[in-house]
């Protein structure tokens, strides 16, 4: 019995590794697939043959330039599209938005809608949830049986089983299950993930080479959030998604934050203190809405002249330095990737924020610390939920060798 076993999870590992390199190499041939896994290439070819038949995967167009060369041409490997399905919801200030995602992770559907997300009621927000996730399976031209998993993003704190939201700026309710509510209207598995770590996630599939051991994401928009990833593992906190870094005091009882205490970094890097300290309205004046729109053409004033505009972006700039440096003085320098609309204003923020890294313990060695910028959060919190999810399907459900197939029941 036990020889049967170590089999199987052989077996199941042989082809989580090789699915794992085909999702990686986007069409890797058979002799790539052998190069990054160590697999032999009678395992490879066995483990893909059972693949293809299962229509997990498919095969490719024969490589160009292997055709150039003697004997048979490269053959790549491809995830079949129709194998699965992914359903993403995202989440954010007055914003939701759904997606379906086929199994090669190229979205099929769909939606988008404006919310009131800070006046709205427990029963009206969850009503909002399920509503956009009903709308998409009952699309004539998706095949609902594909859907194997739901993945919730939400900005805020999240807890350590994906289960549900403890807390969020966006609006006034807290502790809400929105995976365990998806999963009993719709009978699909789900999850609950903070937003930040989709980034993060997203970032280490679109760029492995500078996204790989040792990471952040920061999202500056509305809010500050935090994405981390320590020795290739995403960090989460013991009870909850972890990674507040909006949320840690920047100046005691300072300015006024959205999360109702005082001082924190976000009470000077989000937008809304941005727009606050650029209008000179005083650290007691309540958190706004502030449009994208309008977080540009403040950018465009404080380039152009220096007044209380590029006052305020300095501010940013001090607060996001001074927790990094903080943070770089425990995990070492790494690389950090600037997300979000506010992303686009980093010139502005850059010189102040990195003149206060240089004046903390972890800005010993500032001058190496590299800095990226997305200007869109939404695609990155999008891709790392679809990858988390389709990671499951491709590791828990047909690693193993269970099937998802159109016109039947997940396994």
């Amino acid at each position: 019995m036990s020889v049967g076993i170590r089999h199987d999870d052989l077996r199941r590992r042989n082809r989580a590794m090789v699915i794992g390199a085909v999702r990686r190499g986007g069409q890797p041939s058979r002799t790539e697939i052998a190069a990054t896994t160590a697999l032999s290439h009678s395992t490879i070819s066995a483990i893909s043959a059972d693949l293809i038949g299962e229509g997990i995967l498919s095969e490719g167009k024969p490589n160009e330039a292997g055709s150039l060369k003697r004997g048979r041409p490269q053959v790549g490997l491809c995830l079949n599209p129709e194998a699965a399905a992914v359903m993403t919801v995202v989440l954010s200030l007055n914003f939701l938005s759904v997606a379906v995602i086929d199994y090669a992770g190229q979205v099929i559907s769909e939606e988008q809608r404006r919310l009131d997300t800070l006046t709205m009621s427990r029963e009206a927000l969850i009503g909002e949830c399920v509503a956009i996730v009903r709308r998409r399976l009952e699309d004539p031209d998706l095949d609902v049986a594909s859907i194997a998993r739901i993945a919730l993003a939400i900005q805020g704190i999240t807890d350590t089983e994906a289960r549900a939201m403890l807390w969020s700026p966006i609006t006034p309710q807290t502790d809400i299950a929105f995976a365990d509510i998806l999963e009993a209207e719709f009978g699909i598995p789900a999850t609950m993930e903070n937003d930040c770590n989709m980034m993060a996630v997203a970032l280490r599939w679109r760029d492995p080479e500078r996204y790989r051991d040792d990471f952040i994401a920061i999202l500056l928009s509305h809010g500050i959030g935090m994405g981390l990833v320590l020795k290739g593992e995403l960090f989460t906190g013991t009870h909850s998604s972890g990674g507040e870094f909006g949320h840690m005091i920047h100046r005691p009882g300072g300015a006024l934050c959205r999360c109702g205490r005082r001082g924190c970094v976000e009470a000077y890097a989000g937008n809304y203190a941005i727009w606050r300290n650029a209008g000179q309205m005083g650290e007691d004046a309540k958190p706004v809405d502030v449009s994208d729109a309008d977080m540009r053409a403040l950018a465009a004033t404080a380039r152009e002249r220096d007044g209380p505009e590029r006052e305020a972006y300095r501010k940013a700039g001090e607060a996001l330095g001074y927790g990094l440096g903080s943070l770089f003085a425990l995990i070492d320098p790494a690389p950090v990737a600037m997300v979000g609309v506010s992303a686009a204003a980093f010139d502005l923020i850059e010189p102040a924020l990195r003149e206060a890294i240089a004046q903390t313990a972890g800005g010993q060695h500032s001058t190496s610390i590299s800095f990226d910028t997305e200007l869109n959060e939404l695609p990155l919190i999008r891709e790392g939920c679809a990858m988390r999810a389709l990671t499951f399907v491709d590791q828990e459900i047909f690693a193993p060798g269970v099937q998802v197939r159109s016109g039947k029941n997940v396994a």
